[in-house]
Order: C-alpha cells, then sequence, then structure tokens
C-alpha cells in the first residue's frame, strides 16, 4: 500500500504581450454607463453623502466658532 504518483496536468493561462484589446470593453461606454448608474441610484447617493457633508460643515463651524470665541 505504497504512495503511487500521480500525473496532474496543469492548465496555464497568459496574456499575450503582443495583444493590445486586453481590457478594451472596461472603457467602451463609460460615460453612458456612469450616467445610468448615476440616475439609478441618486437617492442612495444622496442619502449616503448627505450626513458626511453635514457633520463636516458642522465641525468646520464648530470649530471655527471655537477659534473666535476668545475675542469677546
Amino acid at each position: 500500500m505504497g504512495k503511487q504518483p500521480v500525473k496532474l496536468k496543469a492548465v496555464v493561462y497568459a496574456l499575450s504581450p503582443f495583444q493590445q484589446k486586453i481590457m478594451t470593453g472596461l472603457w467602451k461606454g463609460l460615460p453612458e454607463k456612469i450616467h445610468h448608474k448615476v440616475s439609478e441610484n441618486w437617492i442612495s447617493a444622496t442619502l449616503l453623502v448627505t450626513p458626511v457633508l453635514g457633520t463636516y460643515w458642522y465641525a468646520q463651524h464648530f470649530q471655527e466658532q471655537e477659534k473666535l470665541e476668545h475675542r469677546f
């Protein structure tokens, strides 16, 4: 009951350095894709961005008021 060697066949995939059309589908129609994503998800984007910008504005305003507090 010894170990018997098993021949494994491996498939190796490689890109040719001479092929230039590897990722053309990624850039094809990019403005239309971005417009579709934004128009489809504008409510979600607004609900995400509004609290972040509001918190940033509040922190900046509070910090500015804290700097000016000693003047009065």
